[in-house]
């Protein structure tokens, strides 16, 4: 576990997890975005794939980022290097937090609800205008939570 706290990769004080997990949070939209084109191109079983597989790595990154930030030390600990002023640095930090929990938890239940749908064979079909809509909500979440991500990044380990 050594390894996630050496120098990180992306020219900061950050420590290598808080680099990868940042870079992962920044393609993260990317990605989904790649996975939405592959239904709107009426590739629906390989979308359904991907969206699966975006989903549970970026569970296992959010577990990851946890087992860091509580070995670090915490918030308190990574603010240390920061030249933000503390209490700027936590509301955006809880805010980004709030963000973040919102959107896992809605993207878990579009993702959930689509496989449930796609093998009721009512995706596509009967249920695919709902699922549009919280594909669309959940897709703004996860941009919302990037760049929220990225900004308390830059708070604490740029600024």
């Amino acid at each position: 576990m050594d390894y996630m706290f050496k120098a990180g990769f992306l020219g900061t004080k950050a420590p290598f997890f808080m680099d990868f997990v940042t870079l992962l949070v920044a393609v993260l939209p990317i990605l989904v975005y790649g996975a939405i084109m592959l239904a709107r191109k009426k590739m629906y079983k390989i979308h359904m794939i991907v969206q699966n597989i975006i989903f549970v790595i970026a569970l296992i990154v959010v577990a990851y980022f946890e087992v860091g930030v509580r070995v670090g030390g915490g918030f308190d600990a990574f603010m240390e290097g920061s030249g933000v002023p503390y209490t700027y640095a936590l509301i955006v930090l809880l805010v980004h937090i709030l963000i973040a929990v919102v959107m896992l938890l809605y993207w878990g239940l579009t993702v959930f609800n689509g496989n449930i749908n796609f093998k009721k064979r009512s995706l596509p079909g009967l249920a695919s205008r709902g699922h549009k809509i919280m594909a669309y909500k959940a897709f703004l979440a996860i941009i919302f939570t990037s760049f929220s991500g990225i900004w308390v990044y830059l708070l604490l380990f740029v600024y």
